[in-house]
């Protein structure tokens, strides 16, 4: 532990797997105090029993990004647990396959709940506290490159993805003075459980994209997002971050 996040408190929707089970462990191992926020009660009960025993501070509480209420008991018991939050990271996020013809006005609905809405949610309880922890506070989101290019038949999904971008910017100018920065991450494609959704064909059309020719870890993440909530990161708000082994370059 070199202690990059030392008095940091962190709230990570999603954090029970994936990229948001990632960052919770990588930014426990920096000294941040973590709250996983996530439906998956037993998964999150096993990070925070592996971040304890690594000798670092965590919680669970369970977060449905879809409804205010529960974000704002989320960051509510964060600061009950640990005093103060210091850092938001609007992981969670859902995928399922269809274009126009096919999403239904259901499947839609659901994506941008989760995707587009848990994240402006995530921001509208969140900020208050962070702008009382002041200079030193971070929101980090997490898009995809789905939300900086097309593809056929994933309609809902880009569309959500591609407003995480620009809200991330809006929130990075309207927060700015108050010493909250705000910035994205866009992974590409990241060996997490959400590539089950994913078929063969897509898979392989977008590893055939990819200049590195492989999949990403969640590892990879995580260590973007720990430098965008560092302090290190101090005279960054409002950028954009591409973590998938060159594949925008090449758009």
């Amino acid at each position: 532990m070199s202690g990059r996040l030392e008095g940091k408190v962190a709230l990570i929707s999603g954090g029970a797997s994936g990229l948001g089970e990632a960052q919770a462990l990588l930014y426990a191992r920096e000294g941040a105090r973590v709250m996983i926020g996530d439906l998956q009660e037993v998964l999150g009960a096993s990070v925070v029993a592996r971040i304890r025993g690594e000798g670092g501070e965590a919680a669970f509480t369970r977060l449905d990004v879809t409804e205010l209420a529960s974000w704002q008991a989320a960051v509510a018991l964060s600061v009950a647990t640990y005093g103060k939050l210091t850092t938001l990271v609007n992981n969670a996020g859902i995928f399922h396959p269809g274009g126009i013809i096919d999403e239904s006005p259901e499947g839609w609905a659901k994506m941008v709940a989760v995707n587009q809405t848990g994240v402006f949610y995530g921001m509208k309880a969140g900020a208050p506290e962070l702008v009382k922890a002041g200079t030193g506070s971070a929101i980090v989101n997490i898009s995809s490159l789905y939300g900086l290019i097309g593809s056929p038949g994933a309609i809902s999904y880009h569309a959500s993805k591609a407003a995480v971008r620009v809200m991330g910017k809006g929130a990075a100018l309207e927060f700015v003075k108050q010493g909250v920065r705000v910035n994205t991450i866009f992974p590409g494609q990241i060996r997490t459980p959400i590539l089950g959704d994913i078929t063969p064909e897509q898979d392989a059309a977008i590893k055939a994209s990819i200049p590195m020719g492989i999949v990403g870890d969640p590892m990879d993440v995580a260590h973007a997002s720990l430098f965008l909530a560092s302090d290190e990161a101090r005279y960054i708000t409002g950028a954009e971050l591409w973590v998938d082994g060159g594949w925008y370059a090449g758009c």
